[in-house]
């Protein structure tokens, strides 16, 4: 169950770092309350994983997670360029994550 949190918590990462962009500076409303909320569900998630998983683990995962999914939407979106190296470097830490639950 630790490790779906975990994960639902990266998601949640990727959402809070998107919704934090577009509140231009926590000035559009309905962006930073998005934030709000995704934020408190993926440290919550996060803090929740962690009762049961390595502390390391969890932050390392939760980060490749919210920071894949966040730089994907960009691009899907054109507010990244695209590129072959990008898109290599983001399955390199789709890879790692793979690799870390692997291990554990």
């Amino acid at each position: 169950m630790s490790w779906i949190v975990l994960i639902l918590s990266g998601v949640f990462e990727a959402v809070w770092a998107i919704a934090l962009g577009r509140s231009a500076g926590f000035s559009k409303l309905g962006p930073t309350v998005v934030f709000a909320v995704a934020l408190v569900i993926s440290m919550g998630g996060l803090a929740y994983a962690m009762r049961e998983l390595p502390t390391a683990t969890s932050y390392a995962i939760w980060v490749g997670i919210g920071a894949t999914l966040a730089a994907v939407y960009s691009m899907a979106t054109g507010a990244e360029p695209v590129s072959l190296l990008r898109v290599l470097f983001l399955a390199g830490i789709v890879g790692c994550v793979i690799g870390l639950k692997a291990v554990s």
